[in-house]
């Protein structure tokens, strides 16, 4: 009898602990997700950028890929900055943010983080893919690595000489790049898995099952998907690809309502991890 009441009296003990554990969990998210509001209401944030958060959705895409205040992000092909905005303060007091462009678009990020020293001053730069020219970011050193609406960009070869796919390199650079047990968020236009293959070479649409492809082959381990950046009135089957939706309105005038009705494009929200070993 006395043996099982100390059994009984040290597994209360241990669920008292664990749920303790778990308590402190939901609190330090719950002031991550406060955090990532703040950073997304900023008033460092245009109107018009604010505007597309109805697509975007930064805030609960970020913490579904558990973004930390003291990570070290690279954000892969930032371009204007619109997700840096946010990242930047969000990060830096205690992490880092790294914005990773192309060579050739090196100068368009650095004039966006020139437009507000004080906010934009601790962000690193870095050259992505490394194998087209610039400094790439040293292997091992993010905890976090973030691409959006980027993948099919390199299935179609932007910025290659030859225009050739260098997607599988590009999962290789990023896995490379990442410490042990770092995370990879991929957010991409979605190609439904029953459309034409060829697709993916012209639309800016991919299938979800060609970017889990790419990542695992890479060495990247899937660890769940969000349908944060669904949208069901997008059919992915336009004249001109996904330039056709806002916010490029790639037909001008032609049916322009029509778009905008639909608003900005169907998007996969995926999650993977680099292995601890």
């Amino acid at each position: 009898m006395r043996a099982k009441i100390i059994a009984a009296l040290l597994a209360a003990v241990a669920l008292g602990g664990a749920g303790a554990t778990m308590a402190g969990a939901a609190a330090k998210a719950g002031v991550e997700r406060k955090a990532l509001e703040q950073a997304a209401a900023g008033a460092h944030r245009s109107a018009a950028n604010r505007a597309r958060d109805q697509y975007r959705h930064p805030v609960e895409t970020l913490s579904f890929f558990g973004v930390k205040p003291t990570d070290t992000v690279v954000e892969i092909w930032p371009m204007g900055g619109w997700y840096s905005e946010i990242l930047a303060p969000y990060l830096a007091a205690k992490g880092k943010l790294i914005g990773a462009q192309p060579l050739r678009a090196a100068d368009r990020y650095a004039k966006f983080l020139a437009t507000d020293a004080a906010l934009y001053g601790k962000v690193g730069q870095a050259s992505f893919p490394g194998f087209l020219g610039g400094t790439p970011v040293a292997p091992g050193t993010a905890d976090v690595v973030l691409t959006f609406r980027n993948v099919h960009n390199w299935r179609m070869g932007s910025g290659d000489p030859a225009k050739a796919d260098y997607a599988e390199k590009a999962f290789r650079e990023m896995f490379e790049m990442l410490k042990p047990g770092g995370v990879l968020g991929i957010v991409e236009h979605r190609l439904p898995e029953t459309a034409d293959a060829a697709r993916e070479q012209s639309s800016g649409y991919l299938k979800t099952s060609t970017v889990r492809r790419l990542a695992e082959a890479a060495g990247f381990r899937f660890a769940g998907a969000s349908e944060a950046n669904a949208n069901p009135k997008d059919t992915a089957d336009y004249p001109k690809g996904v330039w056709t939706l806002p916010p490029s309105f790639a037909e001008g005038d032609t049916d322009r309502a029509r778009y905008a009705a639909i608003g900005e494009s169907d998007r996969m929200t995926l999650k993977f991890v680099k292995p601890a070993k």
